[in-house]
């Protein structure tokens, strides 16, 4: 039997350590006991997708095509060790240190040494999320609203910023089942130092390859025109959501000095807001 089963997966998490980081206070490591994540990966340009690297020794993933890849995706936090909230993320898939070869789609997640996310985008729905993954992890995040549509048919985040439309999100619930223990890893970008953080996680999802009834739609918003500077095909690659998933997310490593800043969109201080429809 495995140790995580012996023990619990949470179980060697606590005690953890308090950090504190403008209006938020919170142990480290944080615990994420049940969400919905769902998302899209998209064939993008790159050229564009190479201006968003923060290091000469990060290197996009790239397709047999000579494109690169974007993915869109959404959480909304039902349990966690800080409460619930909505984050969305725009990552980047990327590999430090060695430039990989090209890959087909559907072999994304084979995790080269050095597989990673950029996370170019981190938007949230508190200033207690934001506070603490700015301070923390140098995260791109900022204040939201998002409204999420969980059925049995698909998930949906719509999310804008003081009621202006920046994407909406939707994926359908099919494709083939895959168990999932491989940790999430990101890179980010703090005070000049580049982040990787190494995220444990535990949960099963379901991916389709040309997913039909899945799709993003793109608001006027400056992180809209963000996204859409990427070069985004017009339908995705692959979808893909987890049908049950926990996480662990400890404080990163530094990994390298004088990386590129990477600040994304700061948004206001403002009341973030976080629903969730069961109904369409």
């Amino acid at each position: 039997m495995r140790k995580d089963e012996e023990t619990g997966f949470f179980e060697s998490a606590r005690p953890g350590t308090m950090a504190g980081h403008g209006s938020a206070e919170f142990e480290l490591p944080i615990l994420y006991f049940r969400d919905d994540f769902f998302a899209l990966y998209f064939a993008a340009d790159a050229k564009k997708i190479r201006r968003h690297m923060p290091s000469d020794n990060l290197h996009p993933v790239l397709l047999p095509n000579g494109k690169a890849v974007a993915a869109v995706g959404a959480f909304n936090y039902m349990d966690t060790s800080i409460g619930p909230y909505g984050e969305v993320i725009v990552g980047i898939p990327a590999v430090y240190g060695k430039s990989p070869v090209p890959v087909a789609p559907a072999l994304l997640e084979s995790r080269y040494p050095g597989f990673g996310v950029i996370v170019a985008h981190l938007p949230v729905t508190k200033q207690t999320a934001r506070d603490a993954g700015r301070g923390q992890w140098g995260y791109t995040k900022f204040i939201t609203e998002m409204h999420f549509t969980i059925t049995p048919e698909l998930l949906q985040c719509r999310m804008s910023e003081k009621q202006e439309h920046i994407l909406t999100l939707r994926v359908a619930r099919r494709g083939s089942y895959k168990t999932d223990k491989k940790p999430i890893v990101t890179f980010s970008v703090k005070d000049g130092q580049l982040i990787k953080t190494t995220i444990p996680q535990k949960g099963a999802f379901r991916q389709s390859v040309r997913p039909a009834g899945s799709f993003l739609e793109l608001g006027d918003h400056p992180v809209s025109e963000s996204i859409r500077g990427m070069g985004l095909s017009k339908k995705p690659m692959i979808s893909k959501y987890y049908v049950e998933r926990a996480g662990i997310l400890p404080a990163g490593e530094v990994i390298e000095t004088n990386a590129r800043p990477l600040e994304g969109y700061y948004g206001a201080d403002l009341e973030g807001e976080h629903t969730v429809s069961y109904m369409e």
